[in-house]
């Protein structure tokens, strides 16, 4: 198996994309400036308490109140309040718990008036974020996530991923842990420390005892709203969470996230540097790995199979559905059954990666093709939920209902991944106006004589679309339009095509391949 992560860096976002042998099964987005995510801990003011929802509205900096619920307050909310109190009036002036005597847990079926005021500081943390009109939802079960364990503040409690299977190294990772723990620290220890040294485990536990450091610092001095302690950045997580052996290579298009993921690597796993690559090839990163024509293919509406079946993909307000065709796909020599089975098994592969490359979330349906066997039905079933082990969203799949409906839920973190896969029209480029073809060399002259005049640009390098580029260049040595801006600008203008690019559309790069702003 080849797992590759592949990093596009450009001024406003960063897009990653994670391929298993070449085929793109999971796209994550991030803005450069984007705020609230998941993970991330702010000290929050408590603007309403709704006793009908059993919630609370708490401001914590975004434009719509987050929301939290009674039964996100976490068992050791009151130990999380007096902290707080605490170290605000000075009476705690550390920050481990050594000496913290933890109150006793909230009452379950307890009312949220019970537990919080209007005006209340509260210590919070981001569990979804904002996502369509809604604000974030958040916690006061404070965890400060690492490579090897997660470390849960006011709480005494060791416990270890299920999916380490061997009973011994379970025991070994919990009396590691009780050794070398702080008091009043609970602890869960993550499927990756399997194996790990004792070294490694420790230093990883002192570095989150220090990002908790850094929020009591943080507390005692700000006002609400304000992030006391930020999630690492998306692409830092994804290496955190599921860097592994079988990772071959990582490249990154940006010399900067190059050099910030070298020493993230180094921190987490030394052994690993040597596969991260800095990409410096002249086409763009996603059309030289063959990711943007992946994209094309499997966000629109129709998703395509090798078989020739397809999916049809339907978003409602209450859930997405998924209607599996066969297509033109059929079998002579093969029973009805026979051909149904085949498209449902290909189709629940396909579904799985369609989860986890579009982050669906809620309830999904799916319609498979009509079964009649029984046990054609089980071996579905099975196959859906053997190709959903990989996905680390929680999810829970039912049984085929009598209507041969497969039903899923599948938890919902961040706004879906939707990706616009429609082409604008290269006439009008989308405006229902016509603009005169004649006229569009013009206008990429234009803009270049103004960027090299008034902006004094140099290293200059032009992506179009392909036919645009063959245009350019044609004519050959010194008759091309390329040579024809050699002359009259005195320096070399590099022009490289892009397939995913519109027929009309252009964008001037600098020598580090970020776009130029006219």
């Amino acid at each position: 198996m080849n797992v590759e992560l592949v990093i596009n860096s450009t001024p406003n976002e960063v897009v990653i994309g994670l391929l298993n042998d070449k085929r793109l099964i999971e796209l994550h987005k991030e803005k450069n400036n984007i705020r609230f995510s998941v993970g991330d801990i702010y000290l929050g003011k408590v603007k309403k308490v709704m006793t009908g929802l059993n919630a609370a509205f708490v401001d914590v900096g975004y434009e719509k109140d987050a929301f939290l619920h009674y039964l996100d307050l976490g068992p050791q909310a009151n130990s999380l309040f007096k902290y707080v109190d605490a170290v605000r009036s000075g009476k705690q002036n550390v920050s481990n718990l050594m000496y913290f005597k933890n109150e006793g847990n909230i009452n379950k079926d307890g009312k949220i008036n019970e537990a919080v005021k209007p005006g209340q500081y509260v210590l919070v943390q981001v569990a979804k974020e904002p996502i369509s009109s809604k604000g974030p939802r958040i916690t006061t079960e404070i965890s400060i996530a690492g490579r090897y364990i997660v470390l849960i503040p006011f709480s005494d409690k060791v416990s270890v991923s299920s999916k380490i299977r061997s009973s011994e190294e379970k025991t070994r990772l919990k009396a590691l842990i009780q050794s070398i723990k702080p008091k009043n620290f609970g602890v869960i220890v993550r499927t990756v420390a399997e194996g790990k040294s004792v070294s490694d485990i420790e230093g990883d536990v002192a570095d989150l005892v220090s990002k908790w450091d850094e929020c009591f610092k943080a507390l005692q001095t700000s006002e609400p709203p304000f992030r006391l302690l930020g999630e690492v950045d998306r692409t830092n997580a994804i290496l955190r969470d599921f860097l592994n052996a079988s990772f071959n290579a990582i490249h990154v298009n940006s010399e900067r996230v190059y050099d910030d993921l070298k020493t993230y690597i180094r921190t987490i796993s030394p052994d690993k540097v040597d596969i991260l690559k800095h990409y410096t090839g002249k086409v763009p990163i996603f059309d030289n790995f063959g990711i943007d024509r992946q994209i094309k293919s499997l966000f629109g509406k129709t998703v395509f199979m090798k078989s020739g079946a397809y999916l049809v993909v339907e978003h409602t307000e209450a859930l997405h559905v998924f209607d599996v065709n066969s297509g033109n796909r059929a079998k002579s020599d093969k029973s009805q059954e026979e051909n149904a089975l085949e498209v449902n098994l290909e189709a629940a592969v396909e579904v799985a990666r369609q989860l986890r490359l579009r982050d669906m979330g809620g309830i999904i349906v799916i319609d498979f093709i009509d079964l009649h066997n029984p046990e054609n039905r089980k071996l579905l079933f099975d196959k859906l939920k053997e190709e959903m082990k990989s996905d680390r969203a929680r999810h829970n799949i039912l049984p085929p209902s009598k209507f041969g409906l497969i039903q899923i839920t599948r938890q919902r973190l961040r706004p879906e991944v939707n990706v616009e896969v429609l082409e604008s029209c290269p006439s009008c480029n989308g405006t229902g106006k016509v603009q005169p073809s004649i006229l569009f060399v013009e206008q990429i002259e234009n803009a270049l004589r103004f960027i090299i005049k008034e902006q004094a640009a140099k290293d200059i390098t032009l992506c179009v679309h392909p036919y645009i580029e063959g245009y350019l260049k044609q004519g050959g040595l010194f008759r091309s339009k390329q040579w024809k801006w050699y002359f009259e600008y005195k320096q070399w203008i590099k022009v490289i095509k892009s397939d995913s690019y519109s027929f009309m559309e252009y964008h001037f790069l600098n020598k580090d391949l970020d776009e130029i702003v006219i």
